[in-house]
C-alpha cells in the first residue's frame, strides 16, 4: 500500500482554502499511484479552532465542506481528513475517512488534552470506539493527536482488527520535541504491536508553530520513514511486509529547530493576517538585531523597515552597528531622533518633576516616544511592528508597557536571553550578517549614561537558569536554591517574575518555542499574595 502523507499548512477558519489544497494534493498523490492520503488532525479548519468551535454555524459549514470535497476526491483514493463534527448536541474532533464520493467512516477523538496550550475539553467532548478501514488488503486503524499518548486508543484500534496505526496529528513544536513524540509512539507499539505512521501539520497559528517532521515506525519501534521539518511537502512511505518505510531526513539541531520556527512563525502570522511588511525598532543591540534577521529570512528584505530611534544616551558603536546590520541585509533604514520630544516632554514636566531625581520614569518616557513613533509608522503605512523583548526580560518585567512592548507580534518572547546569543551566532554561521559586536558587547538599554542590564538584573546564565526552573519546570524557589543558586538571587528572581504578571497580560503575542511560555501556557493570577516559601 502507498500511503501519501499531506504535511501541509492549513489556516485556521479558511475552510475552502483548506479543503481546496486538500483536493489538490489529492489529485498528485493519486497520479502518483498511492491509495490513501493523510491530512492532519482539524486540516479542514485548521487548528486550533479555539471557541469557533463552540458556534454551530461553524460545524453546518465544515459539514458543507467536507461533503463537497469528498465529491471532489478520486473516487478510488481513499483520504483521512481531520474535521470538526457536530452529532446532536455533541460536538468531536473528528477523522472522516472518504472514498467513493462520500463519508465512508467516522473517528471521534478519545483522548482530550487539557494542560499547557491545550484546551479542547472546552469545545469537544470524547469518542468511546475504534475505527478502521481496508486500503488495498491492509486494515489501518485511526487515532489522533494525543490519543497517541495515552494507553487505550491504540490497543482498541487493534483489538477492532488493525494492522498499521495511522495517526494524524496538529502537534505544536517545542525544543526537543521530536523526542518525546518518539517516546511515546514507541510505548503504544509496545502496548499494542502496531506499526505507525505519524502524520503532523506543518505552519504558524498565532502562538503557536507546527513543525511537520512526519514519521513512521516498525512494530520494533524503530524509525523507518523521517520526513522533513518545518516544511509543507507531498511524501510518500510503503507498507509492505508489515511495515512502513520512506524517506529518511536527519532532525535539526536545537539552534536550527528554533530558528526555523521563529522564521516560519513570523512568516505564516504575516501573511495569514494580510500584513504588507513589518517594522522593527533597531537599538543597535542584539535582541532587536536578531529579530529583524528573522523577519528577512521570513518575509524577503524589501518587506522589511527597520527604525533607529536614538537618544542622548544611545552610543555611537550602536548606530554604527545598526546601520551595518541594515546594510548587510538591505532592508529600508531610517534614523528619527527621539531627544527633540524627550525634551519636549521634560519640559512640559518640569513643574511636576521638580527636584525629584532622574529615574525609570525618564528611561520609559524615551521607551515610549519610540513606541509612539513606531506604532504612527505602522498606522501611516499598515506594516506590523515586530516587538523586540526576549523571555528573559518578559520574566522580569525589563520592559517598558506602551514603549518597548508595543507592537503586534513579539518574536523573541519565548526566547530566554542566552538563547538569543546562541542563535544569533548559529545564523551568522549560515551567512555572517549581525556585525560582530553586537554579540560581544554586554547588552545595554541605553536609557541612561553607562547603563548595562546587569545593572538591574542577574547575569543573564544565572537568570535564565531560575527562570526555566521556576517557570517552566514549576520547581519551587526551595529547590533551586538547593540546586547550588544563591537565596537572595533566586528571592530577586522569584519576585521580578510574580510581579511581572501584568505587564506579560499587555504583551502581543509571540513564538512559542518552550515546554511552557508566556501567553497560551502560563496563566497566573495578576492580583495574589501567595509567596513561595524557601
Amino acid at each position: 500500500m502507498k500511503i501519501a502523507l499531506a504535511q501541509f499548512n492549513p489556516t485556521v477558519g479558511d475552510l475552502a482554502g483548506n479543503a481546496e489544497r486538500i483536493a489538490r494534493l489529492a489529485g498528485e498523490a493519486h497520479a502518483a499511484g498511492a491509495h490513501l492520503l493523510l491530512a492532519p488532525e482539524l486540516a479542514l479548519c485548521g487548528y486550533p479552532p479555539e471557541d469557533l468551535a463552540l458556534r454551530e454555524d461553524f460545524y453546518a459549514e465544515n459539514a458543507r465542506a467536507l461533503d463537497e470535497l469528498a465529491r471532489r476526491l478520486p473516487p478510488d483514493l481513499a483520504v483521512l481528513v481531520g474535521y470538526p463534527r457536530r452529532e446532536g448536541e455533541a460536538r468531536y474532533n473528528a477523522a472522516a475517512v472518504l472514498r467513493g464520493g462520500g463519508i465512508e467512516a467516522v473517528y471521534r477523538k478519545q483522548d482530550l488534552p487539557n494542560h499547557t496550550v491545550f484546551d479542547e475539553v472546552r469545545t469537544f467532548v470524547p469518542g468511546v470506539s475504534a475505527t478502521v478501514f481496508e486500503v488495498a488488503g491492509a486494515r489501518c486503524g485511526v487515532n489522533i493527536c494525543s490519543d497517541l499518548w495515552v494507553p487505550g486508543p491504540a490497543s482498541q484500534a487493534r483489538d477492532a482488527g488493525a494492522e498499521l496505526l495511522l495517526v494524524i496529528n496538529a502537534s505544536p513544536f517545542h525544543k526537543a520535541k521530536q523526542l518525546d513524540r518518539y517516546q511515546v509512539a514507541r510505548a503504544r507499539i509496545a502496548e499494542a504491536g502496531l506499526p505507525v505512521v505519524y502524520l503532523n501539520m506543518v505552519g504558524g497559528q498565532d502562538e503557536l508553530v507546527f513543525d511537520g517532521g512526519s514519521f513512521a515506525l516498525d512494530a520494533r519501534g524503530e524509525v523507518t520513514a523521517q520526513l522533513p521539518c518545518f516544511a509543507e511537502g507531498l511524501y510518500y512511505v510503503e507498507f509492505r511486509d508489515g511495515a512502513p518505510r520512506g524517506e529518511l531526513h536527519p532532525l535539526p539541531g536545537l539552534e536550527e529547530s528554533v530558528y526555523r520556527a521563529l522564521v516560519l512563525g513570523v512568516r505564516d502570522y504575516v501573511d495569514k493576517n494580510g500584513f504588507p511588511g513589518v517594522l522593527v525598532g533597531l537599538s543597535g543591540g542584539i535582541d532587536s538585531a536578531l529579530t529583524l534577521v528573522v523577519a528577512v529570512d521570513a518575509l524577503g528584505a524589501e518587506r522589511v523597515e527597520a527604525v533607529m530611534m536614538p537618544s542622548q544616551f544611545t552610543a555611537d558603536i550602536s548606530l554604527e552597528d545598526a546601520r551595518e546590520l541594515a546594510a548587510n541585509l538591505g532592508v529600508h533604514y531610517r534614523v528619527q531622533s527621539i531627544k527633540p520630544m524627550f525634551d519636549s516632554f521634560l519640559a512640559a514636566l518640569s513643574d511636576e518633576f521638580a527636584g525629584l531625581p532622574y529615574d525609570t520614569t525618564e528611561e520609559n518616557l524615551q521607551a515610549r516616544i519610540r513606541g509612539v513613533i513606531l506604532m504612527a509608522l505602522s498606522n501611516k503605512f499598515g506594516k506590523l511592528v515586530l516587538t523586540t523583548g526576549n523571555k528573559s526580560e518578559m520574566a522580569a518585567g525589563y520592559a517598558t508597557l506602551y514603549g518597548d512592548m508595543a507592537g503586534g507580534f513579539a518574536v523573541l518572547k519565548d526566547v530566554a536571553k542566552t538563547l538569543v546569543w546562541r542563535l544569533s551566532c548559529y545564523r551568522n554561521g549560515l551567512a555572517h550578517v549581525i556585525p560582530e559586536r553586537i554579540i560581544a558587547r554586554p547588552p545595554s538599554a541605553e536609557l541612561r549614561a553607562n547603563q548595562t542590564d546587569q545593572d538591574s538584573l542577574p547575569p543573564y546564565e544565572d537568570l535564565d537558569a531560575i527562570l526555566e526552573r521556576y517557570m517552566e519546570l514549576d520547581q519551587s524557589p526551595r529547590e533551586i536554591v538547593a540546586a547550588g543558586w544563591p537565596e537572595d538571587m533566586v528571592r530577586k528572581v522569584v519576585r521580578l517574575i510574580d510581579l511581572s504578571e501584568y505587564k506579560r497580560r499587555q504583551a502581543a503575542p509571540g513564538i512559542r518555542v518552550t515546554r511552557r511560555g508566556f501567553g497560551r501556557d502560563r496563566r497566573y493570577p495578576i492580583t495574589n499574595r501567595y509567596k513561595a516559601p524557601f
